[in-house]
């Protein structure tokens, strides 16, 4: 079945005053949008038309080669996007707690300094792409990805990102990438990160 973008889990201006409306109606309706228009066009007469966007990532080596980079960069971007609308909620923010909360202590030093290395991930990635925490098979680690490429892809389970592509707060904060950052903590969906670290 070919992808479809999911319904927004919240209302477009719920994670005001830290990510505008506007900024959430272009990203959701129409870059997601675009994303799964491209995605589904590049595997529409492949073996993988009909697979999962899990399955579809962790075998690009597999996608025919005139069309992988287009279903890399396309089916990346519906994937990144489907998590990062559950990553955030509306009164989001605060701290972990239980397993999730003592790994990230146990990793990091500090839930602040979780924060600190995970903002300077954010903030000094080149370009276009996203900073993640990810669950590399033995513990807890930070990465980054360019353009739409997701840690799934390197056999990484994500469990938060950030997408530092300008399109996700240009409208708002134009080239201030660090206070984007800084304001985006106030959404993050703890509660879903932590389902997902649990299932790891």
């Amino acid at each position: 079945m070919p992808f479809e973008v999911p319904p927004l889990p919240y209302p477009y201006d719920a994670l005001e005053p830290y990510i505008d409306k506007q900024t959430m109606e272009l990203h959701h309706d129409k870059h997601h949008q675009a994303y799964v228009d491209n995605a589904n066009a590049g595997l529409a007469n492949t073996s993988y038309a009909n697979a999962s966007v899990e399955e579809v990532l962790t075998n690009l080596d597999k996608i025919p080669e005139e069309v992988r980079m287009k279903v890399r960069n396309n089916a990346g971007g519906h994937y990144n996007h489907t998590l990062f609308w559950q990553m955030m909620k509306p009164g989001g923010g605060g701290e972990p707690s239980g397993a999730l909360a003592e790994a990230i202590n146990a990793t990091f030093g500090s839930f602040a300094q979780f924060k600190e290395q995970f903002k300077a991930a954010a903030v000094g990635h080149f370009g276009s792409g996203w900073a993640w925490l990810v669950h590399d098979g033995s513990g807890l680690k930070i990465v980054t990805t360019p353009n739409q490429d997701n840690p799934i892809s390197q056999g990484m389970t994500p469990l938060l990102g950030v997408d530092v592509w300008e399109h996700a707060y240009y409208l708002k904060y134009q080239n201030r990438r660090p206070e984007y950052v800084d304001n985006w903590w106030n959404t993050v969906n703890w509660e879903f990160v932590a389902q997902r670290f649990s299932a790891v």
